[in-house]
């Protein structure tokens, strides 16, 4: 007669390729029933975007299988539970993590990112938020179909909040939503920082699993106000191969490293990696050079979290409002491993870097 302390001795075999720990000892596995030569549990992974979930299944399965024999029926639940290091805080009291979306330079494709990136993770089922920070050029409302809505604002608690206009399943709030689109928006950096300060504060979030920001360009003000209004938990840099934009590249990664902010960086998107002409989709022309977000994810041993390629498909998606990744094709295939492996690297690191905190830079 099998037991539910058997289940687990036999789960804790299993080791999550992430963590090098067994599951039972990360407290991953719960509800363990045995009844009526029936044995059932649940497997909580640490984000719904995981892409390891089939490869877990079935070593929880072959695990339990060589204790139980073919007389036993073995119903594995998948669930997952986001993680996260940042301490609640009156500001975003129920989002798990903040996640920064950043470029050197500009015209590198960064908001295209953002904006599959966002879609694809809730796709998986996971809670997703997306702030347009490019206060100057803001373009996730074209991107997302949705640039002539206003959102609604509420009363709670006796302040007015923002509520969010929700497209794709991501929540989302920009400039561009407050402004009209053929008007030039002419603000000095402490504005800017206000207003990206407003989209946090006085917005009606809710829970999320991910927060997304989308950046402008280069290293601003924009960018050491949000760092210092709320805990990041790591950034995400956006590149093409070429040259130019990687030493741009450089010098937002060493930004995020300075002692003073010491935001972790997840990793690097290389976009634009190579041409593929739709006729000739085996062919891959390097028109920026090649490789190059690759070389400099081994330079500073940071992860390479994905390599886009240069599609027509994909500016078109962008300028009609039905982002790539809504497709089924290579390229949303493409955004949706971008996304899972950057699941993967947020989950990695809340299990192994401390806390973030809002960081506090003395003049």
């Amino acid at each position: 007669m099998i037991k539910k302390e058997d289940v687990l001795k036999a789960l804790s075999t299993v080791i999550d390729p992430d963590f090098k720990k067994d599951l039972v000892s990360l407290g991953m596995i719960k509800d363990v029933q045995v009844r009526d030569k029936k044995i059932s549990f649940t497997v909580e992974l640490t984000t719904p975007a995981c892409p390891l979930k089939e490869i877990i299944r079935g070593d929880c399965l072959k695990a339990v299988s060589g204790i139980a024999g073919d007389g036993y029926e073995i119903d594995i639940n998948m669930s997952s539970n986001v993680t996260s290091v940042i301490d609640e805080s009156p500001m975003l009291p129920d989002i798990k993590n903040i996640i920064a979306v950043a470029s050197g330079k500009g015209g590198v494709g960064k908001s295209t990112v953002t904006t599959n990136l966002a879609i694809a993770l809730a796709k998986t089922g996971a809670k997703v938020g997306l702030i347009d920070a490019d206060i100057f050029g803001p373009s996730i409302p074209t991107m997302f179909n949705c640039e002539n809505e206003q959102p609604e604002v509420i009363q709670r608690d006796g302040k007015n909040m923002i509520v969010p206009i929700e497209q794709y399943g991501v929540k989302l709030i920009s400039i561009g939503f407050l402004s009209p689109g053929d008007s030039a928006i002419v603000w000095r950096g402490p504005m800017a920082g206000s207003a990206l300060k407003q989209f946090m504060s006085d917005a009606d979030w809710g829970e999320l699993d991910y927060l997304l920001i989308d950046l402008p360009p280069g290293t601003s003000d924009i960018h050491l106000t949000l760092v210092q209004t709320v805990p990041v938990t790591g950034a995400v840099l956006v590149t093409t191969p070429q040259k130019v934009a990687l030493a741009d590249a450089i010098r937002g990664f060493q930004m995020f490293k300075q002692p003073q902010i010491n935001v972790p960086v997840l990793g690097i998107v290389e976009n634009m990696a190579y041409f593929t002409p739709a006729e000739l989709p085996d062919s891959k022309y390097f028109i920026f050079g090649k490789e190059g977000g690759k070389q400099l994810a081994e330079q500073y041993d940071v992860p390479l979290l994905g390599q886009i390629p240069l599609v027509q498909s994909i500016r078109e998606s962008g300028d009609e409002g039905y982002p790539a990744v809504l497709r089924d094709d290579i390229i949303s295939a493409a955004f949706v491993d971008l996304a899972q492996e950057l699941a993967r690297r947020i989950a990695i690191r809340n299990a192994t870097l401390d806390k973030t905190q809002v960081v506090e830079i003395k003049n």
